[in-house]
């Protein structure tokens, strides 16, 4: 049996072959992000099938992120299902024209690894690491924990991930459920906010300004039933907005209201930046503290320590011997070496990132253009039309982020990433940006 959805056919007698059929056509293009699907009674009689097989389906469905129920609004694809990933929404970048699009560290900045790997191997081939062995290096976890301990993040088992996002997956699937509410910052991660649906999890976005979350809105969603909040201290991607210490106050109180919550943060920007931490953990009962060497040290390097409550880490670890079993002890001893060798100036990189990034700002607000950038590496600057404003910055030569990878409910935008430009390359780059935007006018994220 079939039921005719404009030019698409919904095919299935059983829950898997419904769900199948929608999820196929929205991965092909035959469902739009948006399309309003039938009532699930009307799709049953119509497919000759009981309503709770109907009703099984969308439920899978919304479980893997692909739909969305609105109430007496209906059941519709998601504005941007999780078989549609942010970084689809990117921009091709022709030769010769300058790429300060993708995000990446300068290489410039990253420290040779030749010396590091070869210290790991040497260690390896004299005591090899074969199964049984403990998933954390020690000597990894012991720095780890010395730096966490001076920044003021709370005594916790230590985990390694492949990465800042998969601790971050790894922490929400140990708590959480298909059809759970979790707020995220927006603008926001782009890879975060395709996690998140993708999970079968609900975004519920919370603003941003130069100091990070707003407190207010952080305190609607959970006070909605958000059940996590995600966070990043600094180097936000792509606001760089910073938490202060008065944003972490406010925002700490905000959780001592809903201690189930489960925290989670984000300290991608370790290593680049030289703003101080504030860390809001502590407050609940369930959080974690993940920190990525990416940006600092490399992005091949997919290793990131984390730290939690002794539940939440044992969960993580448990999940992760079923899967991995652990993060490459070669990795981890890489790691060891680069950071007892001081192979990164955390000051020195922050300046060399902070020069760019004032001057950008500088030069734009010169031209009558409001952005942000308080750290990191990233510029934000809202634009009256992304396509438009992508496109047109293309033919001058420059190419930029749409904002759309990183936004939920907020406002447009494009991303400059500074890493890619010279003292040379401000001015331009400002001209091309001014000539996109519309006047000057305050600006507030969400």
């Amino acid at each position: 049996m079939f039921f005719v959805l404009g030019e698409y056919r919904i095919t299935g007698r059983r829950a898997a072959e419904i769900s199948a059929s929608v999820e196929r056509a929205v991965g092909e293009g035959d469902l739009a992000p948006g399309q309003l699907l039938p009532p699930m009674r009307e799709l049953a009689v119509e497919l000759g099938v009981n309503h709770n097989t109907v009703a099984s389906a969308y439920r899978i469905l919304r479980d893997r992120g692909v739909i969305e129920t609105a109430g007496r609004r209906g059941t519709r694809v998601r504005p941007r299902p999780s078989s549609t990933s942010r970084e689809l929404v990117q921009v091709d970048v022709p030769e010769g024209v300058l790429d300060a699009a993708a995000g990446n560290p300068d290489p410039a900045l990253l420290p040779p690894l030749g010396a590091a790997l070869a210290a790991a191997a040497g260690r390896a081939s004299r005591a090899p690491v074969l199964y049984g062995a403990p998933p954390v290096d020690t000597e990894l976890e012991r720095l780890a924990r010395a730096a966490f301990d001076a920044e003021g993040v709370p005594a916790g088992p230590v985990a390694v991930t492949a990465g800042a996002l998969d601790g971050v997956e790894r922490v929400l699937g140990a708590h959480l459920r298909p059809g759970d509410a979790v707020a995220v910052e927006d603008p926001g991660w782009g890879a975060l906010l395709d996690l998140v649906p993708a999970l079968g999890l609900r975004p519920v976005p919370v603003g941003v300004d130069d100091d990070g979350p707003l407190p207010d809105e952080a305190a609607r969603a959970l006070a909605q039933g958000a059940r996590a909040l995600l966070v990043t201290g600094r180097a936000q991607n792509p606001t760089g907005a910073v938490i202060g210490a008065e944003r972490a106050r406010a925002l700490r109180a905000v959780l001592a209201d809903h201690p189930q919550a489960l925290l989670v943060e984000d300290d991608h920007g370790h290593g680049i930046v030289d703003d101080p931490l504030h860390a809001l953990a502590g407050v609940t009962g369930r959080w974690a503290f993940v920190r990525s060497v990416a940006k600092a040290y490399g992005p091949d390097l997919r290793l990131a320590v984390l730290t939690g409550d002794p539940v939440t880490v044992d969960r993580v670890r448990g999940r992760q011997r079923l899967g991995p079993g652990w993060v490459s002890h070669l990795l981890q001893d890489t790691v060891v070496h680069l950071w007892r060798t001081g192979a990164v100036d955390p000051a020195a990189t922050a300046a060399s990132y902070g020069r760019r990034r004032d001057a950008l700002i500088t030069a734009l607000r010169e031209r009558g253009v409001e952005a942000r950038g308080r750290s990191g590496m990233n510029v934000w600057i809202p634009v009256p039309d992304e396509t438009g404003a992508v496109a047109r910055m293309l033919q001058a030569g420059y190419a930029v982020a749409p904002g759309a990878r990183f936004r939920v409910a907020s406002p447009p935008g494009v991303r400059v990433t500074v890493s890619a430009l010279t003292a040379e390359d401000i001015g331009p780059v400002a001209d091309a940006l001014a000539s996109v935007t519309g006047p000057a006018r305050a600006v507030r994220y969400g």
